[in-house]
């Protein structure tokens, strides 16, 4: 009988020391995950949806850990773990930040950025916000939680647990992701960038033909209105695009 509880508690330990080193990697990526690590979000929820988290993980990685066998091993494998769950959460972030980077382009494009201010924590042009807002709502109801548990799984396969990163793959890996999210932002961006550009020439072609006339008074109600009326079309077809794109990111992480 004694055997068997000091099997019992040696697996109970083992498990716990699995789980405590899963909520770190939860932990670090809530920290900046869409929608549940926005800082609107009060600490304490922020927790309570870490530990509902780890709670779901666990039971589908808890094969994969290596069992440290000293306390420099155990905290060694934990910063490794921490580490991992920062750099999935500013993989997920940087998709966030293209739909901004987008929404901040197009503002600026069409004149739009200092007459429209976004009311939001972080100080961005109304379009930018109206795309951030966008798109955490459509992936909300697209199933993001269900995509986020998944995804955080297969990390596991890009980021195993005990092994320590490399400093050099890491900053590549940094990078390509950083390339990604702009090359994103500015495909988005690309129908307020081409009206923008028009809407240039035109106004060049028309000041060149008449010079008495005050193009900038004409025009700047012109690619206002353009604007609006681009945002009004557009918005749900970009959003469907980074969608699309987001999910991309989601299913492949673990063959990155």
């Amino acid at each position: 009988m004694t055997g068997l509880l000091a099997d019992l508690l040696a697996l109970w330990q083992g498990q716990v020391v699995v789980f405590g080193l899963v909520f770190l990697r939860m932990g670090g990526a809530m920290a900046l995950l869409p929608a549940f690590g926005e800082r609107t979000v009060p600490v304490r929820i922020r927790l309570i949806l870490a530990l509902a988290l780890t709670v779901l993980v666990t039971p589908a990685v808890d094969s994969g850990f290596p069992e440290p066998d000293t306390l420099a091993a155990l905290v060694r494998t934990g910063g490794t773990e921490v580490v991992a769950g920062l750099c999935l959460g500013i993989l997920f972030r940087l998709a966030i930040m293209a739909l901004q980077i987008a929404g901040t382009i197009a503002a600026n494009v069409t004149s739009l950025a200092q007459i429209f201010g976004g009311s939001s924590v972080d100080p961005q042009p109304a379009i930018a916000h109206l795309f951030f807002v966008g798109g955490l709502a459509l992936a909300a109801m697209s199933g993001l939680h269900v995509k986020l548990v998944a995804a955080l799984i297969e990390s596991y396969t890009l980021f195993p647990p005990g092994h320590a990163l490399a400093g050099a793959d890491l900053a590549r890996w940094g990078s390509a992701q950083v390339v990604h999210a702009f090359a994103l932002a500015f495909t988005l961006a690309a129908p307020f960038l081409v009206i923008s550009v028009l809407y240039n020439l035109a106004l060049g072609a028309i000041n060149r033909a008449m010079p008495q006339l005050m193009v900038a008074f004409v025009g700047a109600p012109a690619i206002t209105a353009a604007g609006l009326l681009l945002t009004l079309l557009a918005t749900p077809f970009l959003l469907a695009l980074w969608l699309s794109a987001f999910d991309r990111t989601l299913t492949g992480l673990g063959a990155n």
